[in-house]
């Protein structure tokens, strides 16, 4: 992992997240998903993004934090995670951060077995847990979640979602 780089902030309850910058596309607020049957679990549906059908990951669930009805306040944080672009619904965007080496430490020294953890930025104002997009997905779930957004695409050439 390289120890420095630009991280977005995120908020989910009262906890800071953070992904590595150079992965994210956009931020914008959250609109109307589009539930799809059959989706894994991981998937809380889709959302049509600039004309392209983009799954929405419940990244609550996978940090065991309760559910939450969406919200106009909260922000899909667009990212590109391997072969696909994915939405991430967290309660808000909070800032761009450029973090030196000395302030990033790998998960595997911290917290080994950390599945879905990356490392940990040390802020003056407390710890951000740094997510890893690349491994938010097993291969059986990655799989399963571009079959669902492949039967989205077929659906919405019917004019069935929005």
């Amino acid at each position: 992992m390289p120890n420095s780089g630009s991280f977005l902030l995120f908020a989910l309850d009262a906890s800071r997240f953070a992904v590595r910058a150079p992965c994210v596309r956009e931020v914008v607020r959250a609109a109307a998903i589009s539930k799809l049957p059959g989706a894994p679990p991981v998937m809380e549906g889709v959302v049509n993004y600039r004309g392209r059908v983009v799954p929405v990951l419940d990244i609550r669930a996978r940090f065991g934090l309760p559910h939450v009805a969406l919200h106009p306040d909260q922000h899909f944080i667009v990212a590109e995670t391997g072969p696909r672009f994915v939405a991430l619904r967290v309660d808000r965007a909070l800032e761009l951060l450029e973090v030196p080496d000395d302030a990033v430490e790998a998960a595997a020294a911290a917290a080994p077995g950390a599945r879905f953890t990356e490392g940990f930025v040390r802020l003056p104002d407390g710890l951000v847990v740094i997510h890893d997009l690349e491994r938010f997905l097993s291969l059986d779930e990655g799989e399963e979640v571009d079959a669902a957004v492949e039967g989205a695409v077929a659906v919405r050439g019917r004019g069935d979602i929005e």
